[in-house]
């Protein structure tokens, strides 16, 4: 089959959860399928990640975005009840881009990653087309603006709103529906909810493989620095459960690592806390730690960061609202914690234990490796495009 894909970023380097599960998602169709890639972007193109792609996809195109136009589109977007993330992604110029490309081609399938692109091609109805939610973005909005600034709470709750009647709209305009999991699929305000078919995540187990680098660091935790829930656990785990730690372990170290911190998390710098931005190999982050954290208390979708971890055999800590999605044993395979004191019982707990360390990171290596597979994966959505 001829597959087009729409995606809102490039999706190559891997620093972003959407680019994750789209490169990887895309590497496992073309096995079997021709894929034209479509990227939209509103940054400088950067030709050797272009060049990466199309090593598996047939042909790869980058629609560029004027940046002055996204400003002008949310202005727009105070007078519309689309989200203002549907304004920001939604040029006419790309639309004429795009169409051109579609029309050039007899495509056989259209796969659409987040409800952001959905207005490029929900109107092509002979075409049949897969959305990718991914994640329930109208939770994660909601939960996000009860942690806000005060002058950014009231722009959060509206988009909130807008974002779970879009997501109900849109439904519709799609012959079928993925998202990465059960507690977000139950998150869409749909009465059709129970169609969308979740496609978890994987993880690459010989990539993310245990590390022999010595243990240098107590705590690491990872990701893109600049999103929203990132942020909130980062400042969470050196402000609140960090100190709690060093009240019993003096010299305990945490590790910030992950592309574009922003101003909060390199603020967060000090004696007993490292914050490196962007890594070229963050198995290097995994590897010299003794836990991995993920203190999430605020949006949706897979955590991959604790995927990684685990698969690199680093015994694990999370949220409550995380392991919903993760779906780890707790106790065996992922330790969970929720507030401060909890986390820094765990971590201290861990941090005096080898032993209990290494079958906790052995056990937790073992749950992603039977329930996390690329290939699985993208088995999956394959079979649900042929359906199409």
């Amino acid at each position: 089959m001829k597959l087009f894909v729409l995606v809102s970023r490039v999706p190559y380097p891997l620093e972003k959860g959407d680019k994750l599960r789209a490169y990887h998602l895309m590497k496992e169709l073309a096995r079997e399928h021709e894929i034209t890639l479509c990227c939209l972007t509103d940054k400088r193109i950067d030709e050797a990640a272009v060049a990466h792609l199309e090593t598996f996809c047939h042909a790869v195109h980058v629609v560029k975005l004027n940046k002055v136009n996204q400003l002008f589109r949310l202005g727009l977007a105070l007078f519309s009840s689309r989200p203002f993330q549907v304004h920001y992604f939604y040029q006419r110029g790309a639309n004429r881009k795009i169409n051109q490309i579609i029309e050039s081609s007899k495509f056989d399938h259209i796969y659409c990653q987040l409800i952001r692109c959905s207005e490029y091609v929900k109107d092509l109805h002979h075409i049949p087309k897969t959305l990718d939610y991914m994640d329930a973005l109208s939770k994660g909005m909601d939960r996000l603006s009860k942690q806000a600034v005060w002058y950014l709470k009231p722009f959060a709750q509206v988009e909130a709103k807008r974002l779970t009647r879009y997501e109900h709209l849109i439904f519709d305009y799609f012959e079928q529906h993925t998202i990465i999991s059960d507690q977000d699929k139950l998150l869409i305000m749909n009465s059709k909810r129970s169609s969308i078919q979740v496609i978890l995540n994987g993880v690459d187990l010989n990539f993310f493989a245990p590390s022999s680098l010595e243990k240098t660091v107590d705590v690491v935790f990872t990701g893109n620095m600049s999103y929203a829930p990132n942020v909130n656990s980062a400042e969470f785990l050196a402000n609140e459960i960090m100190p709690l730690v060093r009240k019993m372990i003096p010299n305990a170290k945490l590790l910030i690592a992950g592309a574009s911190p922003n101003s909060k998390v390199k603020s967060l710098a000090s004696e007993h806390v490292e914050v490196t931005g962007w890594m070229e190999d963050i198995r290097e982050a995994y590897g010299k730690a003794k836990v991995f954290v993920a203190p999430m208390r605020i949006g949706t979708g897979l955590q991959n960061k604790l995927l990684e971890a685990m698969s690199m055999e680093v015994p694990s800590i999370t949220s409550t609202l995380a392991n919903n999605a993760l779906k780890a044993d707790s106790g065996t395979e992922i330790l969970i914690g929720n507030s401060a004191l909890e986390f820094a019982n765990l971590i201290c707990d861990l941090l005096e234990n080898q032993e209990e360390r290494f079958q906790l990171g052995k056990s937790g290596r073992a749950f992603v490796k039977e329930n996390y597979s690329w290939k699985a994966a993208g088995t999956d959505l394959n079979a649900l495009i042929k359906q199409g």
